[in-house]
């Protein structure tokens, strides 16, 4: 049996409950632990979905009572077992005809919001990928090419299941399915000090080894070190990241520390490798 404990559940203004409603409604889904000091901005940003539903993973600080007066529905799931049953949670709660899965460290700015509703309103069966505006060290990474493309909306009914612990994948029920890119940029906070990047990439290192370990692939240093040079050269020189001043390199290095860790440990700590860490 799952371990839930619903805290809050207050209806949003424009929400429809009546599945015959002629216009379609929208889900903003949102996975957060401890995020007090951005879930409101995100909230904010997300005020015009027709639901809102966070579910926690157990915070220490006060993300699900800021989230609660914010009007969002809240789930507390402190027993985590990975990204994808979370996002499966996301999924059980909603009840509109769309879902868009947001991040509590991202923000909809205006263009995408006025994107995703005529989306919602267009009432088109497909999948829509966003790309990412970075925000790192306090400074937007305005030259920065962030070619990543990741799968995000979703018609609620073709949307099965997620699977994966980290990197999950989404499981439709339709294949063949168009997948659309959506042309305004989802602001994304993605490492906000040095600190905090430090503990991320202790986090997915580990994350990325277990997964690694799972499909029985090698680690070592040579092959850490390649990865991360590799991925630090994609993204500081041909990705443009230079351009972007100290916050620029700090970003790109990070990543490729993360590249070089996680073969490191894939060879090192090989068999204490888990991938239940808590996120």
């Amino acid at each position: 049996m799952e371990n839930k404990t619903a805290l809050h559940a207050i209806p949003a203004g424009n929400r429809q409950n009546d599945k015959a409603h002629a216009t379609p409604t929208l889900t903003i889904a949102i996975l957060t632990k401890n995020e007090a000091h951005r879930i409101a901005a995100c909230l904010q940003s997300a005020s015009f979905a027709d639901q809102c539903i966070v579910v926690d993973s157990g915070s220490t600080d006060n993300t699900r009572e800021i989230a609660q007066a914010a009007g969002a529905e809240v789930f507390n799931y402190p027993d985590w077992q990975g990204f994808a049953l979370q996002r499966n949670r996301l999924i059980k709660h909603s009840t509109c005809d769309y879902i868009f899965f947001l991040d509590a460290d991202e923000v909809i700015t205006p263009e995408l919001r006025m994107e995703l509703q005529a989306v919602v309103q267009s009432g088109v069966r497909a999948v829509w990928k966003i790309q990412w505006r970075m925000v790192a060290f306090g400074h937007e990474l305005k030259y920065f090419r962030s070619q990543s493309k990741v799968e995000r909306m979703f018609r609620r009914d073709m949307l099965q299941e997620y699977v994966g612990v980290v990197h999950e994948q989404a499981v439709l029920t339709v294949e063949p399915t168009p997948r659309l890119v959506l042309k305004a940029r989802l602001l994304h906070h993605s490492r906000e000090t040095v600190y905090g990047s430090l503990e991320k990439l202790a986090q997915y290192s580990m994350l990325g080894a277990a997964k690694r370990a799972e499909k029985g692939k090698r680690g070592g240093v040579l092959r850490g070190l390649a990865s991360g040079m590799s991925m630090f050269l994609r993204l500081y020189i041909g990705q443009l990241g230079f351009l972007c001043g100290g916050a620029g390199f700090l970003y790109c290095f990070f990543v490729g520390l993360e590249g070089f860790f996680r073969y490191a440990a894939l060879e090192y700590d090989r068999d204490t490798l888990r991938t239940d860490v808590v996120r």
